[in-house]
């Protein structure tokens, strides 16, 4: 990893921790796969600090710009899924 995670000064250091625990789901569902439930988790815990679909994809596409993951693809295919399932992506988008 040669990148470094987006995050708001203006969050305190519990959120800042969990944003990012989210982009390193992500990243583990693109490198190794995660169970949906857990991901779903994370997603919840990160939509409770951004609220707003235009802050989401802000901090999601900042994301992607650095790390070449895809949020928004991740999340789409976690929502598709059912729980209990492993979710995996095959490629980077």
């Amino acid at each position: 990893m040669n990148y470094s995670y987006p995050f708001s000064y203006d969050w305190t250091t519990q959120e800042i921790i969990d944003v990012i625990k989210f982009f390193e789901a992500v990243e583990t569902v693109y490198e190794h796969g995660m169970e949906r439930e857990q991901l779903m988790n994370l997603y919840r815990r990160f939509k409770e600090i951004v609220p707003s679909k235009s802050e989401e994809k802000k901090w999601c596409d900042e994301f992607e710009k650095t790390s070449g993951y895809s949020s928004y693809h991740v999340v789409k295919k976690a929502k598709e899924a059912k729980n209990g399932e492993w979710i995996q992506m095959t490629e980077k988008n």
